[in-house]
């Protein structure tokens, strides 16, 4: 059964939110995107009926549970379907945390740029001017580690070949973010510098070394004090090496390579292997808040977020800036944010250009690839109402 929950002035019995989007900003309409995309100046209401088919169907193609949340303008729509724990058979709830993986790479993306903003580092210089000798090639610059445009391999393609395996060897260890890097130059690159768009972990692996080296600080009190602290995200934390999530959470499970496997627990874990690619703790109600102050402008300067918004092509519908995705729904408005993939959980969280308003998807496996393609469903309801088409999304790297 679905369960619905809609606050401050929305209307309960027709399932409807009333959501009026206010026209793009000047700062938006200056955006330096490539290339132009058609917008609408007012986003159509939510197709919550649409929503809720969605959540069926991730559901249906094997998550124990999945949850929705919609805020704009102080209103808020959530949607739940299923379970949060498969042993009490605890139903899912919209305000439950979860492992948010690589939607962290926005965290980090945005405390690199506060530092820029700081004057404390230039985006276009080489990565070993600040670390030196952690690369073997100085043209390696910042902004291509936060564009995933250095080359630099993705370790986690062998540390999960195997993927329950591969989860079971590195649950309950500890690594240092120069370990994670040396795991990835143990390979060949797999581009020039700048030279094509490949999404792999040891970026970010590399900009949270960057963090601790020009603040003097951990990567989580830099998130507290700059993201967390000023925008009160009261359910979102960094906990690394712990292996809980504090407080009423979403348990997450892996779903095994050989079909028909039972699903695997994966809820307690260091997430060491991904750090500052992909181990905050986050809530729906968060993230739609981060995204929405971060596209509105409250955690960097116009010209750092247009820095940010430098978006580059990677498919037809994708493009990606520095730790943010463009994604081009079926009714050609364009949303701003991130996918998540850690073991047990896949996220989208996603808001419009200006920030008005904000999705936040969850469910509750990992490694089904139908699941993922469903999930990415809930975009289509939540920013182009009735008029998205229907049809299963691509599943993008995460």
């Amino acid at each position: 059964m679905v369960s619905a929950t809609v606050t401050r002035g929305a209307v309960l019995g027709a399932v409807v939110l009333s959501l009026l989007a206010v026209p793009a900003t000047a700062r938006a309409q200056a955006r330096p995107a490539a290339p132009p995309l058609p917008r609408s100046r007012a986003l159509p209401a939510p197709d919550t009926t649409g929503l809720a088919a969605v959540l069926r169907s991730v559901v249906a193609d094997g998550a124990p549970g999945v949850l929705a949340r919609i805020d704009e303008g102080g209103h808020t729509y959530g949607l739940t379907r299923g379970v949060a724990d498969r042993s009490t058979r605890r139903a899912m709830a919209v305000g439950d945390r979860f492992r948010i993986g690589s939607v962290t790479k926005s965290f980090s993306a945005v405390v690199l740029l506060q530092l820029a903003d700081e004057h404390k580092l230039d985006l276009d210089a080489s990565v070993n001017r600040y670390l030196p000798g952690l690369l073997p090639d100085d043209r390696i610059t910042v902004r291509h580690v936060l564009g995933h445009r250095s080359g630099l391999y993705d370790y986690t393609n062998d540390m999960f070949a195997h993927t329950v395996s591969g989860f079971e060897a590195v649950r309950n260890k500890v690594f240092s973010y120069r370990q994670l890097v040396s795991l990835s130059l143990k390979k060949p690159r797999t581009n020039a510098p700048g030279a094509a768009y490949s999404y792999s972990n040891t970026n970010f692996v590399v900009a949270g070394l960057l963090i601790e080296k020009l603040t003097g600080h951990p990567v989580r009190t830099e998130y507290q004090n700059r993201i967390i602290g000023p925008l009160k995200l009261s359910d979102t934390f960094y906990v690394h090496p712990d292996t809980t999530i504090p407080g009423r959470h979403v348990r997450g499970y892996l779903t095994p390579d050989t079909a028909g496997a039972p699903l695997v627990d994966a809820t307690d874990q260091t997430v060491s292997w991904a750090q500052s690619a992909g181990a905050l703790i986050s809530s729906a109600r968060d993230l739609n808040t981060f995204y929405s102050a971060l596209l509105g402008g409250r955690l960097l300067s116009p010209a750092r977020l247009v820095e940010m918004e430098r978006f580059l092509r990677v498919n037809a519908t994708t493009a990606y800036g520095l730790g943010l995705r463009r994604r081009t729904l079926s009714c050609g408005i364009s949303v701003y944010g991130h996918t998540g993939a850690v073991q047990g959980y896949y996220t989208y969280a996603f808001a419009s250009e200006d920030g008005e308003r904000a999705l936040t998807a969850l469910a509750d496996t990992s490694n089904n690839g139908r699941v993922l393609s469903a999930l990415g469903g809930a975009l289509e309801s939540a920013f182009c109402g009735k008029t998205a088409k229907a049809h299963r999304t691509s599943p993008p790297g995460v």
